[in-house]
């Protein structure tokens, strides 16, 4: 007589994103501090380092977190204007970025959006990437 039960089985530890090093940690987020890569064209994007792009610059945005952690993963463009920018949200408690929802709209470019969940209310992040080599990094962004 077989049992019809499911079976139950121990999920892996994950390996740590930071090859045995400790992640820098500079207010409310661990940044890897890698410049993100993603291999050849075409690769798919790591949703993870996305997320924590978006929710140190919700941190910046919000005054939790200096610009200047932030500046490697930006164009000097897009860094004069999160530092011109200033606290654009207004946060009784720090920001929590949901997942990011991500289109492609051509080779070497990301466009992805997240809501940014503040008290009193909630905000939208839109953040564009490109590809400079290997490397992807923030050309411009947009809060409301």
């Amino acid at each position: 007589m077989s049992s019809s039960l499911p079976r139950i089985g121990l999920t892996p530890v994950p390996a740590s994103p930071y090859d045995g090093r400790a992640p820098e940690v500079d207010g409310s987020l661990a940044l890897d501090p890698r410049p993100l890569v993603w291999g050849p064209p075409g690769a798919v994007p790591d949703e993870r380092k996305l997320r924590h792009l978006g929710q140190a610059l919700a941190e910046v945005l919000a005054g939790r977190r200096p610009p200047e952690t932030v500046a490697d993963r930006l164009t000097e463009r897009a860094y004069r204007e999160l530092v011109k920018a200033g606290r654009m949200i207004d946060s009784r408690r720090p920001p929590f970025a949901g997942a990011p929802h991500i289109k492609e709209p051509r080779d070497g470019a990301i466009e992805m959006c997240l809501l940014v969940h503040c008290d009193p209310r909630s905000h939208v992040l839109a953040i564009r990437l490109e590809r400079r080599g290997v490397q992807w990094l923030c050309t411009d962004f947009e809060t409301a």
